[in-house]
């Protein structure tokens, strides 16, 4: 079922004190954010499969904290269009640098990879490609067409770049039938240049209300941790509501090296409890929110709600 709260719930959460979690040392890892190292039989499947077939996946080059769940769960992500990016994010460890051209047999390798996986459930995404006219949409489209055409039984979800809000490439990759559509905020509105300087967030916001026009699922993310209030928290989720995003992950911000942006804060996992609770009561049907979530953590799961809602 849909998860709603009415405001008697609403209203406490809202009048806590900023302060209320325990404050943790900026420099030092607090222990609810140390994950246990992958493993199980269906991890070491994918890994070998994933490194026989060629394919790119951000689990491993992220360093996903959550692989092993994911991966044993039969869930990864792979990236398209390149590994190098046209924009140099600063909370980002993809590399900006040279071009190369999109290769045009990318779609086929990835669905006939994909045949051999056994998978329940992909997440797609791809670097921003702001040096193609198209920023990569042809690319996108036949690359989940093609899925789509190959493996029925497969659930796809697009993460996407925000194609600098431009409609008609938005719509290209939605009538190719992703089953979610997800493109991430990444921050609150007042520290968008901060963190990503060739960003808008207005692009990312007409991206998911775009999206939600054309027919599937439409998600977003939001790291914690980078010095944003919590009443811009609270702002950022009323605008993905304003924009029908139906799903929305909140985790905490980790520095990739020490030429990206430096962590403000660790927030307590009693905090991302309560921002769950206020995105839901606002009209998110449903918020994925902990210290070690990421855009794609139990992504099978939570489209599936949404889903059986659907039918």
């Amino acid at each position: 079922m849909l998860r709603t709260a009415c405001w008697n719930i609403y209203r406490p959460v809202l009048s806590m004190k900023e302060n209320s979690a325990p404050s943790v040392p900026v420099r030092r890892l607090p222990d609810w954010l140390k994950a246990s190292l992958p493993s199980g039989k269906n991890y070491f499947r994918l890994k070998a499969l994933t490194q026989k077939h060629g394919l790119n996946t951000v689990c491993e080059s992220a360093s996903c904290p959550n692989i092993g769940s994911c991966w044993s769960a039969g869930t990864l992500t792979l990236m398209i269009l390149g590994d190098t990016c046209t924009r140099a994010c600063r909370f980002c460890d993809v590399p900006t640098g040279h071009m190369r051209p999109p290769r045009r047999e990318e779609p086929r390798e990835v669905a006939e990879m994909l045949s051999h996986l056994d998978l329940k459930y992909v997440v797609i995404t791809s670097v921003d490609r702001d040096d193609l006219p198209d920023g990569g949409a042809d690319v996108w489209a036949e690359t989940i067409q093609r899925v789509k055409e190959t493996c029925p039984e497969i659930k796809v979800e697009a993460l996407i770049p925000d194609f600098k809000g431009e409609a008609s490439l938005i719509e290209k990759i939605c009538r190719a039938k992703p089953d979610v559509l997800a493109h991430n905020l990444e921050t609150v509105e007042s520290l968008q240049f901060v963190v990503r300087p060739h960003c808008q967030y207005s692009w990312s916001l007409n991206t998911l209300r775009i999206a939600s026009e054309k027919g599937p699922i439409v998600k977003s993310s939001l790291m914690l941790g980078l010095g944003e209030k919590r009443e811009e928290v609270i702002e950022s989720m009323r605008h993905l509501v304003e924009a029908n995003c139906q799903i929305l992950s909140l985790g905490q911000y980790l520095r990739p090296s020490k030429q990206h942006l430096e962590v403000v804060e660790y927030i307590h996992p009693d905090v991302f409890a309560e921002y769950k609770v206020i995105g839901e009561s606002l009209g998110l049907g449903h918020v994925e929110a902990g210290p070690l979530v990421r855009s794609s953590y139990h992504a099978d799961m939570q489209a599936q709600n949404l889903m059986d809602l659907r039918t």
